[in-house]
């Protein structure tokens, strides 16, 4: 983009064009930018996906920015195609070959997300919640699931936790069952009943004792190990991770932190991983 000078003929800081994004029906979204470029100019929006580490990036995704009033400009990003699972950095770019501009985030409307996923959604589970990160830049978390649990209450006892979920892109039968599985061990897994709360509404207790009877909890002074939570919907279908996706929070870790159950020498905890997946901590609990 093209730079700025002030009084003095000498170039000074460049501001970074601010966006505002309004989560519209459907999954639509609305990104309103300031941006002082001529009425002809063609700037475009630009998602470019995150790469895991030590991949390259790839293709990014272009809409067109359209003139809406002095120095503004919008894009409607439309619910299709779905965006990739991952987050999606926001940038303006003023022309073909013209290096981009990261976007700062401004106003972010997301009232159609605050209520949540009802039985009528649509699938495969597409979500799209636009936000902040941590150095103030725009991005966009997204998610694509052909098959989707969405956590819902989560209630603690001393010694357990119940979670409340509804099932998406499959229907429940016969053999129906949560399973958690000890990360990085994939053969210690716990199986556990689900009980059916009508439609596609289940719930299910995991009894904290049971994750770590025979050798499943950590040893004193090592590291915490982690359970990841699933839902298989009957004997021969695949399992399905339990999450919190269908809300206006992209990154939940953070903002719901679960106490932990104290139990012989160690505690659990639920939380949230940094992809919105329920899982479950078990810590040495630690002494003196």
């Amino acid at each position: 983009m093209s730079s700025s000078s002030d009084s003095d003929g000498v170039n000074g800081p460049v501001e970074k064009p601010r966006a505002e994004v309004t989560v519209e029906a459907e999954g639509r979204l609305a990104v309103g930018v300031r941006l002082p470029l001529p009425a002809s100019a063609r700037p475009r929006l630009l998602l470019q996906l995150r790469p895991k580490k030590g991949k390259p990036e790839g293709t990014g995704h272009y809409v067109e920015l359209e003139p809406a009033g002095p120095d503004q400009w919008r894009a409607v990003l439309e619910a299709a195609p779905a965006l990739e699972e991952g987050h999606w950095d926001a940038y303006v770019v003023g022309a073909p070959g013209e290096e981009r501009t990261p976007l700062l985030p401004g106003l972010r409307d997301l009232r159609a997300l605050v209520s949540g996923g009802g039985d009528g959604r649509a699938t495969p589970v597409a979500v799209r919640i636009p936000y902040a990160t941590k150095d103030g830049r725009l991005a966009v978390r997204a998610w694509w699931r052909a098959m989707h649990a969405e956590a819902g209450r989560i209630d603690l006892a001393d010694d357990s936790m119940t979670v409340t979920a509804r099932l998406f892109g499959a229907l429940l039968g016969e053999g129906a069952t949560a399973t958690v599985h000890r990360r990085g061990q994939g053969s210690v897994v716990r199986q556990i009943a689900l009980r059916a709360e009508g439609g596609q509404e289940f719930s299910f207790t995991v009894d904290y004792k049971e994750l770590v009877a025979e050798g499943g909890g950590p040893e004193a002074g090592e590291a915490p190990v982690f359970w990841d939570v699933y839902v298989r919907p009957d004997t021969a279908a695949p399992r399905i991770r339990v999450g919190r996706l269908l809300d206006d929070i992209a990154e939940r870790k953070a903002v719901f932190v679960y106490p932990a159950a104290l139990l012989d020498g160690v505690s659990a905890r639920p939380y949230y991983t940094v992809d919105n997946d329920l899982s479950v901590e078990v810590a040495p609990r630690r002494t003196g």
